[in-house]
């Protein structure tokens, strides 16, 4: 019981004072001859002063100098894998509050570009086609719904998503009229799946904004068995030929998609005669 309390303290004064002294400051070569002195005198202490066995000094070395080191390297390491695993919770949480704020910085650059878009259409219909107008306003509202109240999660219902996109492609049929031809289409199992708020939106408005004028865009949604397909096509504009670089929305898209669904998606951009964005996601 006299060698237990000694090996207690031992362990108690290593885990609370040395190891912390000593391995923040990175000394290390000095803590490990400081804890081997202290093992010594304690054996030695336990030896001549507690037990009385008389031994010599090497005898008293051979039999309890392991039995007091042993301990002491055991609980260093059984310390020393605690606080490693609590610098990793403490990495992953800044990493997660990097991702979240990255994830809300990407979104803030597309929700205005959508309403600014959304306002111009109506404008341009209260002045020329006002009957139209009450219509407009109340996709959107709708449209406003669903960007600043349900895309605060994660993950917002893939159906919901759809009617946004829905909506978006109405205003560009009405602001497009007689100057670009829209092939759109969505079919599959929305209702059980849920995706990631504003992603699609990023691949249809790019099909628009970079399309010519008098030119077919087709838009192409479908899911199966938890695999969304996601292909948008259009004509590249003559004053778009000569600047080939992938769009900003396109680039931020990249990195959403690389956050949020690394390893469950493909994304493929061609530009050539016609530019082709096909975007396959798991929703499993």
């Amino acid at each position: 019981m006299q060698y237990f309390a000694i090996l207690v303290v031992l362990v108690y004064v290593n885990s609370e004072l040395l190891l912390p002294f000593f391995l923040k400051r990175k000394i290390y070569l000095p803590y490990g001859v400081l804890i081997t002195t202290v093992a010594v005198v304690a054996t030695q202490l336990y030896c001549n002063y507690l037990a009385q066995c008389g031994c010599s000094l090497m005898k008293c070395l051979s039999d309890y100098l392991w039995q007091t080191l042993v301990p002491i390297v055991f609980f260093s390491f059984i310390w020393m894998l605690y606080r490693y695993l609590e610098k990793q919770d403490e990495i992953a949480l800044i990493k997660k509050e990097n991702t979240l704020m990255e994830l809300q910085y990407l979104k803030s650059q597309i929700n205005p570009h959508v309403l600014f878009n959304n306002l111009n259409t109506i404008y341009s219909y209260a002045v020329d086609k006002p009957d139209q107008v009450p219509e407009l306003i109340l996709k959107l509202s709708d449209n406003l719904k669903h960007v600043l109240y349900e895309s605060n999660g994660h993950k917002v219902s893939l159906k919901k998503e759809l009617e946004y996109i829905g909506n978006y492609i109405d205003f560009q049929r009405i602001r497009t009229e007689n100057i670009k031809e829209i092939n759109y289409t969505a079919n599959g199992e929305f209702e059980q799946y849920t995706i990631a708020p504003l992603l699609l939106i990023t691949l249809i408005e790019n099909a628009f904004k970079h399309s010519a004028t008098k030119s077919e865009i087709t838009i192409n949604i479908n899911v199966n068995q938890g695999i969304l397909d996601c292909k948008c096509t259009n004509m590249i504009g003559i004053a778009k030929e000569k600047d080939r670089h992938i769009p900003i929305g396109l680039e931020n898209l990249k990195k959403r998609l690389s956050l949020l669904y690394n390893n469950k998606h493909q994304l493929t951009l061609k530009s050539e005669e016609r530019f082709v964005a096909h975007l396959k996601l798991d929703l499993r």
